[in-house]
């Protein structure tokens, strides 16, 4: 079956290539993109949504601009890691050939929703998705799924607890939890067992196409700043890890877990309570990644990358 998929998100390297993972690969269908800030301001998050869709050759997605802040914090953004673009590394110049929706993100998702139930992978904060919801109640039974990639079982990376796309907007990823519509959360502990390492480059230089060669610039100014912030040999890509579960659970191992978002913690704000050992006694009600078959992951990204080409 073809799972109907809508991607909210804040590009971003490792959205970029969650962007292509999901045209490209035949299990899911991607209805839409919408974009939020976080990386970067969501004006140019807008326009690298859209510029990476323009470079894989795909016309017939809709790209609409979401939230340009959180609900009620200032805004952080991501730029130590993601440049001033939100997608530094190869040059580009002049506008991409996908145009921006004349719809919001809010009016494109109530629109597709009312069409079709559909999968939301939102691998931003997640202010969109949680005004969706609280604006749009009727249209949660049409969501089938939310999967984040977002949060953590373990430490932070930009907090010492908390995850950037929890942190950037706890009270939307909170509510959202809260929400009761099936939530999967692929946290850190997850993606940073997808690491983009010299075995990876070296197979998407083999490819040969340009699409390839600006994923491989992608990741190489990616790498730059996790090794100079992060000491990581690797970077992590995160977000296509979200969309890999999507594509094939068997891909990203969850385990069903209670999950409580921080609100309100002086020195925790954004942390994702996990309770795995079950010490509160409360329900479960999310899944929570835990591990990820890269071999089966890289394979999945490199063979989209190479059908777009």
């Amino acid at each position: 079956m073809v799972t109907p998929l809508i991607l909210d998100c804040d590009p971003g390297h490792d959205d970029a290539l969650a962007i292509l993972l999901a045209v490209g690969d035949p299990a899911v269908d991607l209805l839409a993109v919408t974009t939020v800030a976080g990386n970067q301001t969501v004006e140019k998050c807008t326009v690298n949504a859209r510029r990476v869709l323009s470079l894989a050759g795909v016309t017939d997605v809709p790209v609409a601009r979401g939230a340009d802040r959180p609900l009620v914090r200032r805004l952080r953004i991501a730029d130590d890691v993601h440049g001033a673009t939100g997608l530094d590394g190869p040059a580009f110049t002049g506008e991409p050939s996908v145009p921006e929706s004349p719809y919001s993100a809010h009016e494109l998702l109530v629109d597709v929703l009312r069409s079709r139930p559909a999968t939301i992978v939102a691998t931003g904060a997640l202010t969109n998705v949680a005004r969706l919801l609280a604006e749009e109640p009727s249209l949660a039974g049409n969501i089938t799924e939310i999967v984040w990639m977002g949060g953590s079982t373990e430490r932070g990376n930009i907090a010492p607890l908390a995850e950037a796309n929890a942190f950037v907007d706890p009270e939307a990823a909170d509510l959202v939890v809260r929400s009761g519509v099936p939530f999967t959360m692929c946290g850190l502990n997850v993606t940073h067992q997808a690491l983009v390492t010299d075995d990876v480059l070296a197979r998407l230089e083999r490819i040969g196409t340009p699409l390839a060669r600006v994923c491989g610039e992608w990741m190489t100014f990616f790498a730059s700043t996790y090794r100079d912030l992060f000491g990581f040999e690797a970077p992590p890509l995160h977000d296509p890890v979200a969309v890999a579960r999507v594509i094939d659970p068997t891909i990203v191992h969850c385990v069903d877990a209670n999950l409580v978002v921080e609100t309100t913690g002086e020195w925790t704000a954004g942390a994702t309570v996990v309770d795995l050992d079950r010490y509160t006694g409360r329900p479960p009600n999310a899944r929570i990644a835990l591990t990820l078959d890269r071999e089966a992951f890289w394979d999945r990204v490199v063979t989209a990358i190479t059908t777009l080409g």
